[in-house]
């Protein structure tokens, strides 16, 4: 592998487990500045933890994310795990003027006003998937991730991009699998980059032959407008950005905050009383950053962090978000969740140039979410332990189910 690494890895990030990365990631933090860790298929890399030392490489100009700028010998396709993250050609793995010209063509349809006017059809499907909790409200628990969170983020994207019913079942199993393809064996990782591929081809080729006034159709057109037309591989690339980005990760966002309020009571009340959602969502975001360690960025010189540590040309960097908002040194009691904390920091959206453009949407969804949740269901409660549920990945802060009960279901559908 021509991928470069000068250190030993000292420990593994597990990718099986199943287990929540909390842990590891506070012991990480003890060990230095970066840690060497092995990742799947031999591949090691500097693991950052620290939440002062995340947001110093996120933007030092000395640290990218295009492996062909660190490791020119590196062959697309080459680590199959890694695939979706560092092989697609859209602004997450480009800089400078490739970085903005790709940028450009996905920004305006995700400004906070176009973003607003979503809000009536968001409620429309929030209203709606209550409705069918109602239902089932009593003592026995309900999957509110599959019944509820899994759906929201799911259906808008779909809905904005104008993904047809009968590609949607496709579209969202490959990217139930990319949020943990560190859990995948080579020959599924292959697999699933190639379904990728063809998932997003069928979909183009449908929008070329029947435009609409859906996002995919305004980014075929809006992509030729550029003096510098985006090619094939960019748009599926872009593509694929948006609903990746657009859904597992707020599905995170809603799971995780639903799960903090049941033992929040002053919090939902609040929300039951009609109050604003963000400062709750803005702490769940800060808490269980939907996304723990993003793949990759690469050194482009020699990066000396202090402490013996140092990081060399080539060398790829995980940078762990969630490690960010879990620092005490950056948000004082950490583990807590508390919506009344002043100014909570956190990396949920990334910083700098690479800053996720889609923020408002996944806000307003969870925003939504919560409110409309809480108000219904007043007296849900978690079953069991949220570390029981969580995904085998060390990529997303990903579960796999969220068991509620959500009570009377008399008095659920009254609210």
């Amino acid at each position: 592998m021509p991928i470069p690494f000068h250190t030993a890895p000292v420990t593994t990030l597990p990718s099986r487990s199943g287990a929540c990365m909390y842990a590891k990631t506070e012991e990480l933090r003890h060990l230095g500045p970066a840690v060497p860790v092995e990742l799947p298929d031999g591949l090691t890399a500097w693991s950052v933890v620290r939440g002062e030392t995340v947001s110093y490489l996120l933007t030092h100009p000395d640290v990218s994310r295009d492996v062909t700028r660190a490791v020119p010998t590196y062959e697309t396709g080459e680590v199959p795990w890694l695939a979706p993250w560092i092989d697609l050609q859209n602004m997450t793995t480009k800089d400078g003027a490739d970085h903005s010209r790709l940028r450009r063509v996905v920004v305006p349809s995700l400004t906070y006003r176009r973003i607003q006017q979503l809000r009536p059809a968001i409620e429309k499907i929030v209203r709606g998937l209550i409705e069918d909790l109602a239902n089932k409200a009593d003592d026995t628990p309900v999957d509110v991730h599959a019944a509820f969170s899994y759906q929201i983020p799911t259906l808008v994207i779909c809905d904005l991009l104008g993904i047809p019913e009968d590609q949607r079942p496709e579209v969202l199993r490959v990217f139930r699998l990319v949020a943990r393809t560190d859990a995948l064996s080579e020959d599924e990782a292959t697999q699933l980059n190639l379904d990728l591929l063809t998932a997003m081809r069928t979909l183009i080729d449908e929008k070329r032959a029947h435009p609409g006034d859906d996002l995919t159709s305004i980014l075929i057109i809006e992509s030729l407008k550029e003096e510098d037309p985006l090619t094939e591989d960019e748009l599926i690339a872009t593509l694929l950005l948006m609903i990746g980005g657009g859904s597992q990760t707020t599905i995170n966002l809603i799971d995780h905050a639903l799960a903090d309020l049941t033992a929040c009571p002053h919090a939902r009340q609040a929300l039951i009383r009609g109050e604003d959602p963000r400062p709750i969502i803005e702490e769940s975001l800060r808490k269980d950053c939907p996304v723990m360690n993003l793949p990759m960025r690469w050194a482009l010189a020699d990066i000396d962090l202090g402490e013996g540590v140092m990081i060399r040309t080539g060398e790829p960097i995980l940078l762990n978000y969630g490690g960010h908002g879990r620092d005490e040194n950056v948000n004082p009691e950490p583990a807590h969740f508390d919506p009344s904390r002043k100014n909570p920091q956190h990396l949920a959206f990334g910083l700098g140039v690479h800053r996720c453009p889609g923020s408002h949407l996944a806000i307003l969804e969870a925003e939504v979410a919560v409110s409309l949740f809480c108000q219904a269901f007043p007296h849900a409660q978690l079953v069991g332990a949220i570390d029981d549920y969580a995904g085998p990945t060390f990529i997303g802060n990903d579960l796999l189910e969220l068991p509620m009960r959500l009570g009377n279901a008399h008095e659920a559908a009254q609210h």
